[in-house]
């Protein structure tokens, strides 16, 4: 799975999530870019994350996080491990 792929595919995470389908989305957006983006619906982008792409995440690895470009290159490494 690309990097590209990966982040369309949170992209349609963070549009259900957040119920905001136009939601502009990139690498270096963070949680503070959106006023519905708290602490319980970053726990529900978590958890849809690792139902979609098959992994899970150890709260380290979460905790490290700043923008969405980290998580993409968290889920590549992931997958690539797997």
């Amino acid at each position: 799975m690309t990097e590209p792929e990966i982040l369309s595919g949170l992209t349609d995470i963070l549009r259900d999530v957040l119920d905001d389908p136009n939601f502009a989305v990139s690498r270096a957006t963070a949680a503070k870019d959106h006023p519905e983006w708290d602490s319980f619906n970053h726990i529900n982008i978590i958890v849809a994350s690792e139902m979609r792409f098959g992994i899970k995440f150890h709260a380290l690895e979460i905790d490290g996080l700043r923008n969405v470009g980290d998580f993409v290159a968290l889920i590549a490494r992931k997958k690539q491990a797997a």
